[in-house]
């Protein structure tokens, strides 16, 4: 990471390794940064990582809470390009999503069409929730996600 001095413009690529490097630094967790921000983890990590725009005052709030320097918020509050690598990951933990959308994916896409109709559901206008589940045979992942039904048109 560059050392960052006064009057820098920041890229969002740089927010991001300020944010992780400062998050480590004070040994916080995203719980408790989302909490402090007044927004869910979920979303506060996307967009740490560069996937969301931040409204200027969550940005305001994160750049204070991080001590990031001047220019981080204007960064963060950036619209962002959503550009992700399209083969599949070696990291065990999201290959398996890759793989529940792989088995799943078509199940999900028919039980939504026969509920909704021909339609998609949102990945703008959506919420997220990790939550952990006590469980004698070994805790479980419980992954909730609401997005918004969007049919398609016909023109």
């Amino acid at each position: 990471m560059k050392d960052v001095v006064a009057n820098d413009i920041l890229t969002k690529e740089d927010a991001t390794a300020l944010i992780i490097a400062a998050k480590k630094q004070a040994g916080l967790t995203w719980e408790g940064i989302a909490g402090e921000i007044g927004m869910s983890p979920v979303w506060t990590h996307s967009a740490c990582m560069g996937m969301n725009a931040f409204p200027a005052d969550k940005a305001a709030a994160l750049c204070a809470l991080l001590e990031l320097p001047e220019g981080a918020a204007e960064a963060l509050e950036e619209s962002p390009t959503k550009v992700w690598a399209q083969t599949v990951p070696t990291d065990p933990c999201i290959y398996r999503f890759y793989e529940i959308v792989g088995v799943y994916g078509p199940t999900l896409k028919a039980l939504i069409h026969e509920k909704f109709g021909d339609g998609i559901m949102s990945a703008i206008d959506f919420d997220m929730e990790v939550t952990r589940i006590p469980n004698p045979k070994g805790d479980r992942v419980e992954v909730k996600m609401s997005g918004k039904y969007l049919a398609y048109n016909a023109w």
